[in-house]
């Protein structure tokens, strides 16, 4: 235990006691005495007890707990600390512009754990509701999140989408006799990119160089060469002879479940050369199959039938479901919403703020839904024949009820129900809540089914099956959650749903205009589930919507 060693254990000690609100005085002292023991022209180690009880600013309690960690490596009273803190919170210490004072609102107040929740409550705009939080502040620790994500070397979807080509042009621009092809989980549209992928026919040794020569890490093989630069963005190439680079492209744009699936079932021969891709289909009697399709065995049985589904565009998108104003923790206006989505082509837009439970999003109380409602009322006299529908995130209640009354939950043209609190669960209780809340005739939609958020949090565990099948016993239609982080349900499930007659929902929970666009990850996200408009809520035209509402309201 050198110096630093022990002036960082103090450090630690000191802001996780500020973060958990304890002894302010004990975290001044140990805060203190890290600056102290920083600054030392001598080793600590080498010191007697009286000579480290007798520096300026140690003392004899302190002093004792710096021998402590020299006998023993460990320091106790921080241990116990380490062990009663969220491990998530740990990553909050690293982001610029985070202390421990905020960092304790942010989780005691917002119930926040991690980096990526925290983000997301910043586009949410959820801190602006407390006290030492500005839109300023808001955004700085936004910038500073997405700058620390952007280091660790996975990536959304989302935040890869335009480098992945714009690398690609620049390669082929700097060696323009040899081919590019982008393949892996990038032209699967996977939610979560960890590398993106390439064949190519040029020499490996030429482009180790290349990326050598501007200091990228470098890992080369005989047929594959990896290499990470300064954006922490994982690069990897495949080196296929020009004759073969079409099987290799076909091989590295299949997961593995689906070309092993095939090659049992159809055969393969490494090397042998194809015109295009589409050969590798039509030589065994198969349907074209698109690169984002080519994950679960089971489209094997569909291209053999010539059944694939004709999967959602985001043409086919007609309403925004699922978005918040700044009457709850959105950023624009209804009215402002509403002209965004006039402008944008679509044909309604269902508001749908926060219930009363979610304080930290101003939640709204009885008397701001009536104001909000006579409100509504305006802007469709205004803008019809676009049409704004009264809804709410209701939140699941830790019970499975729902946040209000049913005289309060019969006013809204539809329910959209969401669990946003008290998410560490076990299956057999987020089971019971979202059953109970599938069951209740007020809910239309399942919001975000496992709370999930993308590379930062896992979500509660579910049954899928049987959440799928409360719902179609019920009516009650599922939400896929555009938003990029989230992309909730799971596409995975989509196909069950389909066989169990299951309405699917892409609603980009948008809390500014601007995050309409968010639709688009969602169709993505839909088109590996072999999702169609049919099947899809927010493709259905004005009065299919208000059909179907019409139906739906009849089951209360």
């Amino acid at each position: 235990m050198n110096n630093y060693a022990i002036a960082d254990n103090f450090s630690l000690l000191s802001k996780l006691i500020d973060i958990h609100g304890d002894d302010s005085f004990k975290a001044k002292s140990y805060s203190s005495a890290a600056y102290t023991i920083e600054k030392l022209p001598v080793q600590l180690s080498t010191l007697s007890a009286e000579k480290i009880y007798a520096i300026k600013g140690i003392g004899a309690t302190i002093g004792k707990r710096i021998i402590e960690q020299i006998e023993s490596g460990r320091l106790a009273g921080l241990d116990e600390y380490i062990n009663k803190t969220p491990a998530g919170i740990f990553d909050l210490l690293k982001i610029k512009g985070l202390g421990p004072k905020k960092i304790s609102v942010i989780w005691k107040e917002l119930g926040i754990e991690s980096i990526g929740e925290l983000l997301y409550a910043c586009e949410e705009n959820r801190l602006l509701l407390y006290k030492g939080f500005g839109a300023k502040t808001q955004q700085n620790i936004g910038d500073a999140i997405r700058f620390y994500l952007n280091s660790q070397g996975s990536h959304l979807y989302r935040q890869i989408e335009e480098y992945a080509p714009a690398f690609t042009k620049r390669l082929q621009k700097t060696f323009p006799s040899n081919t590019f092809s982008i393949t892996g989980d990038f032209i699967r549209h996977a939610e979560v990119i960890h590398k993106l992928e390439w064949v190519t026919d040029i020499d490996l040794h030429v482009l180790e160089t290349f990326f050598r020569e501007q200091e990228y890490e470098v890992n080369i093989t005989d047929t594959i060469l990896s290499v990470r630069g300064a954006d922490n963005v994982n690069l990897e190439f495949y080196y296929s002879p020009a004759d073969s680079l079409i099987g290799e492209l076909f091989i590295r744009s299949c997961s593995p479940e689906f070309f092993t699936a095939f090659t049992e079932k159809y055969g393969w021969k490494p090397g042998e050369n194809y015109v295009d891709g589409e050969q590798i289909f039509k030589q065994n009697s198969l349907q074209f199959i698109p690169p984002f399709l080519r994950e679960s065995p089971y489209v094997l049985q569909l291209a053999a039938a010539h059944t694939l589904p004709d999967v959602i565009e985001q043409k086919d998108i007609r309403g925004i479901i699922h978005s918040h104003s700044n009457w709850s923790d959105g950023g624009d206006t209804i009215e402002a919403m509403v002209q965004g989505a006039i402008q944008q082509g679509f044909e309604y837009l269902v508001i749908s703020d926060h219930s009363q439970s979610a304080f930290y999003a101003k939640g709204l109380y009885p008397d701001r839904i009536k104001a909000q409602h006579e409100l509504i009322d305006e802007l469709n006299e205004k803008y019809k024949p676009f049409k704004i529908f009264k809804s709410i995130e209701s939140d699941i209640l830790n019970d499975g009820s729902l946040d209000y009354p049913d005289n309060i939950l019969s006013a809204f043209d539809l329910v959209i129900t969401s669990v946003h609190s008290n998410l560490k669960m076990t299956e057999e209780k987020a089971m019971t809540r979202l059953l109970k809340a599938i069951a209740n005739p007020y809910t239309t939609i399942l919001g975000h089914m496992t709370g999930r958020l993308l590379l930062s949090r896992n979500g509660y565990p579910v049954n899928h099956k049987e959440i799928i099948d409360a719902c179609a016993k019920h009516n009650v239609v599922i939400e896929l959650n555009a938003h990029s982080r989230r992309l909730d349900m799971d596409w995975r499930h989509i196909p069950y749903a389909i066989e169990k007659g299951v309405l699917i929902s892409i609603d980009p929970d948008a809390h500014a205009v601007d995050a309409f666009g968010d639709i688009k990850y969602g169709v993505l996200a839909a088109q590996k589930g072999g999702l169609t408009s049919q099947q899809n809520l927010s493709s259905f035209t004005l009065q299919q919507f208000e059909s179907f509402l019409q139906k739906q309201n009849e089951k209360r």
